[in-house]
């Protein structure tokens, strides 16, 4: 069964494929009994090599940012008819669509689930949620926030060399002042 990181790291390779225009993105979940090597193909197409490049960069960067992870190998990139990146836990095909047609990678892997991309967000989701539940740390934390009782307001006071200064620029002291100052008023 594919970790949640692994989900997480396809969706995010899912996104730059879309982000850079690749097309035909299919996402395949294989059956650990036909495959033993990797748990997902993502494979996309790109319209000539400078896209299929752009595209494999693309992932590159981005799972080397979001997950400080690199591909354990590349191939294909020269050329770029046909780029293979191996996540381990994940495999990134972008093919040109000539090559794509040719190897047909989805009727090779016949017993492969075919995944959306929404649907693969929703499991990830599901996943994130039950782990949560299931956290004892963060259930005792929310009830011990839930019974801990609320901080009412304190008192403000004022500093007594502060007072001073406030009672002098009252208008009752300020009337006072004037008043003898000048007597005739």
């Amino acid at each position: 069964m594919a970790s949640t990181e692994t989900r997480t790291m396809v969706l995010a390779a899912a996104a730059v494929c879309e982000e850079k225009k690749g097309e035909d993105i299919k996402i395949l979940e294989l059956d650990p009994a036909d495959s033993g090597f990797t748990d997902f193909f993502l494979i996309a197409s790109g319209a000539n090599e400078k896209q299929t490049q752009a595209i494999a960069d693309g992932i590159e960067l981005e799972l080397k940012r979001k997950f400080a992870t690199y591909p354990n190998s590349v191939e294909g990139r020269k050329v770029a008819e046909w780029i293979l990146m191996d996540y381990v836990d994940f495999v990134v095909h972008i093919f040109l669509e000539e090559r794509r047609a040719y190897y047909d990678i989805e009727r090779l892997r016949k017993s492969a689930r075919h995944v959306d991309v929404a649907e693969l967000k929703a499991a990830l989701t599901e996943k994130t949620l039950a782990a949560r539940l299931k956290s004892p740390v963060k259930a005792g934390a929310r009830a011990q926030k839930k019974a801990a009782p609320k901080k009412s307001a304190a008192k403000k006071t004022v500093p007594k060399k502060t007072a001073g200064k406030k009672a002098a620029r009252s208008p009752a002291k300020k009337a006072a002042k004037t008043m003898a100052a000048n007597p005739s008023g």
